[in-house]
């Protein structure tokens, strides 16, 4: 008996020694790294993106490993491939040869265009975003659009913390110009260094830490908040006496018997529209299908903000639009109990009507 739970153990010790990846961040020395490839786009256009190999770059061999997320992942156009590039836990690399490419005439031209258009592009390493530019245009006396060249070296940069990566760095250089039928090596190399941030807060450089951490003007935002309430006082003040005047006026006029003989054009004051705070308003479908929306949006936009601020949505790829969606999902109720409401308090009778039309807006 003792000897299989040895076994199961050293089974278990063997198994979690194979796994230890950025499943859960953490890493043995020289565990294997992966350095996902994502997606390249217009630096001035964030929403148009494409599949990082929608470019020619190097393809590694065979069918590379996808990793798929959420939802939210899906409609931000993320979709992580391995990029089979040799990396290892606090394992440096000098200058090291990954791929030749060799450029014809149409991958000139694909790379030239997203060059003209400051295509940059995205890679992750253990969740971890990095980013760089295709390439760039350098000034050519021979040519009035320039010379479009080709970074062929990156480098990685990355800090840990123990048996955890904490940040990443890419930098890339060795420009290079491009030609048709002249093969390029693509090169990088990889550092590491230790560090004393730790993991929980690995994210503050993403966040601009130091600019949240800027002393509150306390006077300010209580000048401010005076300022508010005297204004609201203010106008409650004229408001009241208005209404007050109002009421005197009508009570004045309500014991003298003359005034059934009045004309009533002759009223003013709120009194001109008593008659109308009660009766239904047109189009009431129409109304209540855009009440109830605006309650389901309010709402929705408040749990997003809780949430944000209580959680970490930017921690994870897509994490903000996913909570988007779950929530506009689960307070879809609310725009239906504020609309149906709203229809039958106003004497509505066709809400199967104002629930369609609801489901519309």
């Amino acid at each position: 008996m003792s000897f299989k739970f040895s076994l199961l153990f050293l089974l278990f010790l063997f198994l979690s020694a194979v796994f230890a990846s950025e499943s859960d961040h953490k890493y043995n020395q020289d565990d294997p790294v992966t350095l996902w490839v994502n997606k390249v786009g217009p630096y001035n256009n964030p929403q148009e993106t494409y599949n990082y190999y929608s470019l020619p770059f190097c393809r590694p061999p065979g069918q590379p490993a996808h990793k798929w997320g959420g939802l939210g992942e899906v409609l931000g156009g993320n979709e992580l491939i391995d990029s089979q590039i040799e990396i290892k836990f606090r394992r440096n690399l000098e200058k090291t040869t990954f791929c030749r490419l060799d450029l014809d005439e149409g991958k000139v031209k694909q790379f030239k265009d997203a060059i003209e258009n400051s295509y940059w592009f995205e890679f992750f390493m253990d969740d971890l975003p990095l980013w760089g530019y295709v390439g760039e245009l350098h000034p050519d006396k021979n040519s009035d659009n320039g010379k479009h060249v080709l970074y062929t070296h990156k480098n990685i940069i990355v800090k840990f913390n123990n048996d955890q990566i904490i940040h990443v760095n890419l930098t890339q250089d060795n420009p290079k110009p491009l030609e048709v039928g002249r093969p390029l090596d693509m090169t990088y190399a990889v550092t590491w260094i230790p560090t004393n941030v730790t993991f929980a807060r690995r994210f503050d450089v993403y966040l601009d830490y130091p600019f949240f951490e800027h002393q509150i003007h306390w006077f300010s935002i209580f000048n401010s908040f005076m300022m508010v309430i005297f204004l609201t006082g203010l106008v409650s003040m004229i408001l009241m006496r208005t209404l007050r005047n109002d009421y005197a006026k009508y009570a004045r006029e309500d014991d003298d018997l003359e005034t059934l003989e009045r004309d009533v054009s002759e009223e003013s004051g709120w009194k001109l529209v008593h008659g109308d705070v009660f009766r239904p308003p047109r189009n009431l479908v129409i109304l209540s299908a855009v009440v109830g929306t605006g309650a389901q949006l309010a709402l929705l936009v408040l749990l997003v903000i809780l949430l944000a601020i209580v959680g970490m949505l930017y921690v994870g790829r897509g994490a903000i639009v996913t909570t988007f969606i779950v929530c506009y999902a689960l307070t879809s109720f609310i725009s239906g109990y504020v609309s149906g409401g709203m229809y039958s308090r106003n004497g509505g009778k066709h809400l199967h009507w104002m629930l369609l039309y609801l489901v519309f807006v």
